[in-house]
């Protein structure tokens, strides 16, 4: 079977016609996978504005969503699966993907799962929501162990020189022990007198009494945001001395901190989609304010304000004035591909705001370096 052939034959599809069949050798297996790539991408659309069709029998539009499921889980690496699922929800909205209890019991997790059963969940049912919820659990998990670490990376100190108290083997830093004793040293016996051993300790970072408020925009467009502003603050709670608030927003503005600690929680409570009021959401962030000059305001949103942007500009100014530090993100997640409205964003700027896109853990290290 020649390999490169067989890739022309499965992206070119039928339309390839019987001599590229018998080029590439393609046998059961190889047209099973033709089918099930021909289930989904012949819903493409642009094959008709460039008049190309792939066509081929009628056996792949029998498929159902279950047994499509199963047939890409046995026909192909782990992933392409994860390729193929992401295309069904994201570029072809096949829901059914998400809200079929038997689809839900083969899928993989994934943040792109995730992001789906967060925009269908109001079409499950109670049983099938379940199901989902658990799915959510362990892709939620597997992200808060990741930026559980960058925490502890970002918060956990400095190491630096310094006499202690616990002198160890394992603490002694000879390059800081030598600077420190370069005046004892003795020409004529080429020695070296230790008076003042040095040893690593860690310095920690002085965060006593900071405050964090993110402000999470809860449109459709932010879901990916959403999910990693939820992971986020979760982490962020475990901090000492750090009082974090988290708080999703619309038209309307809902304060989700005591739900916290358990994002899957935040994230099953969310209500995607409606306006946007992100001035209504910056003045409630200004009335949990205790400290100015410790606080970090972080408003997570594109920008496309459906109230009143005089007044969020006017908000924006009165915290910046007063010393807090406003952040806004037009994403946080891992592409940090921000789409957002550019001539607010400059307004915003403007009145004391920084605005930029980020990933978790750079939000982190900005948090860490803001609160030394």
């Amino acid at each position: 079977m020649n390999d490169d052939l067989l890739r022309w034959r499965l992206i070119l599809g039928e339309a390839s016609g019987s001599t590229l069949d018998e080029a590439a050798g393609t046998d059961g297996v190889a047209r099973a996978r033709d089918a099930a790539l021909d289930w989904l991408y012949e819903r493409d659309g642009s094959f008709d504005e460039r008049d190309v069709r792939r066509s081929g029998d009628l056996s792949p539009s029998r498929l159902s969503v279950p047994e499509w499921i199963g047939d890409i889980h046995r026909l192909f690496p782990k992933e392409t699966v994860e390729r193929l699922e992401r295309d069904a929800i994201e570029e072809f909205g096949i829901h059914e993907v998400v809200t079929n209890e038997e689809v839900l019991a083969r899928i993989t997790p994934s943040p792109t799962l995730l992001r789906a059963v967060l925009l269908t969940k109001s079409l499950m049912s109670p049983r099938v929501l379940a199901i989902a919820r658990e799915l959510v659990r362990k892709v939620v998990r597997e992200l808060v162990a990741k930026l559980a670490s960058e925490v502890r990376v970002a918060f956990g100190g400095t190491r630096v020189a310094r006499p202690t108290r616990n002198p160890s083997l394992a603490r002694f830093d000879a390059q800081q022990t030598i600077l420190r004793n370069l005046r004892h040293w003795d020409r004529d016996t080429r020695r070296l007198g230790i008076e003042s051993p040095r040893f690593r300790t860690r310095a920690r970072r002085n965060t006593l009494g900071w405050q964090i408020v993110l402000l999470v925009d809860q449109s459709g467009s932010m879901v990916g945001s959403v999910i990693h502003s939820a992971v986020t603050a979760a982490c962020l709670w475990g901090l000492p001395s750090v009082r974090t608030h988290l708080v999703v927003f619309d038209t309307e503005v809902v304060d989700l901190t005591p739900q916290v600690t358990d994002p899957v929680e935040v994230l099953m409570k969310v209500q995607l989609g409606g306006g946007t009021d992100i001035g209504r959401a910056v003045g409630y962030a200004a009335s949990l304010v205790q400290n100015p000059r410790r606080t970090v305001v972080i408003v997570i949103s594109d920008f496309f304000e459906g109230a009143d942007p005089a007044l969020l500009v006017a908000r924006v100014r009165t915290l910046a004035s007063q010393g807090v530090r406003v952040l806004g993100l037009a994403a946080l997640d891992e592409g940090a591909d921000p789409v957002y409205d550019h001539d607010l964003a400059k307004r915003l700027v403007a009145a004391g705001a920084e605005i930029g896109a980020m990933t978790p853990a750079n939000l982190v290290g900005w948090l860490a370096d803001v609160m030394r």
